[in-house]
């Protein structure tokens, strides 16, 4: 008989709840940790079709800081899509308005850019200040 390759069923997965506290954390290598929870690698039934990952709540988003002289020559863009519709925002003016987005947008870049990756991304819920609506699910905090 032949080894068979173990395949996850989506019934076997066990989800946890994760807690980060991203004050003082280096954006990257925070970013870079919660993709990997996220993803499940850090499973043994890892598989990188299936969603074996777990999810994952960043509080104190508005704490988190970067290296060198991002804060101020670090910018966002997008596009709208017209002529002419590039839209582009500082680093400073997205952590005074939205500091969620900073994590959000550096985790999702190191998803998946596909299916996988988008449902991958709606388990990570991120606050920008100490208290979060996840009392329930009983979180374990997580050191990175």
């Amino acid at each position: 008989m032949r080894d068979k390759t173990y395949t996850p069923k989506p019934g076997q997965v066990q989800h946890q709840w994760f807690v980060v506290d991203a004050t003082d954390k280096t954006l990257g290598r925070l970013a870079s940790r919660i993709a990997q929870i996220l993803r499940g690698k850090h499973k043994p039934i890892y598989s990188p079709h299936a969603d074996v990952g777990d999810h994952v709540i960043v509080i104190n988003a508005e704490k988190v800081r970067v290296t060198g002289r991002k804060s101020e020559q670090k910018v966002y863009h997008r596009h709208t899509g017209y002529p002419g519709g590039l839209i582009t925002t500082r680093y400073s003016q997205v952590l005074a308005e939205h500091p969620e987005r900073i994590i959000q947008r550096a985790v999702r870049g190191m998803l998946p850019h596909n299916t996988l990756g988008r449902h991958l991304f709606r388990k990570l819920r991120v606050y920008a200040g100490s208290a979060h609506a996840h009392a329930a699910q009983k979180p374990v905090a997580l050191e990175i």
